[in-house]
C-alpha cells in the first residue's frame, strides 16, 4: 500500500513526462545533426528514430496513466 496521494502520483508522472520530453527532443536534434552532414549514418539514423517512436510509446503510456489518475 502507498501513502501517496493522488496529487503526488501526477507530480511524478508529470516529471517522467518532461524527463521522456527531453530525451525526445534531444533525439530530436540528434537527427537534425546526422541528416545535416555530407554523408549521414543510416544506421544512426534508422537508430534514432527507433528511439523516437520509443519516446513516443513511453509518452503515451504515461499520459494514459496520467489520464487514470485524474478520473
Amino acid at each position: 500500500m502507498t501513502t501517496l496521494t493522488n496529487e503526488d502520483k501526477l507530480t511524478i508522472v508529470n516529471q517522467h513526462i518532461k524527463n521522456v520530453e527531453f530525451s525526445k527532443y534531444n533525439l530530436e536534434l540528434s537527427l537534425i545533426e546526422e541528416n545535416s552532414v555530407a554523408s549521414p549514418d543510416a544506421t544512426t539514423i534508422a537508430s534514432l528514430n527507433s528511439q523516437i517512436v520509443s519516446a513516443n510509446a513511453k509518452l503515451a503510456a504515461l499520459e494514459a496513466e496520467k489520464s487514470d489518475l485524474t478520473e
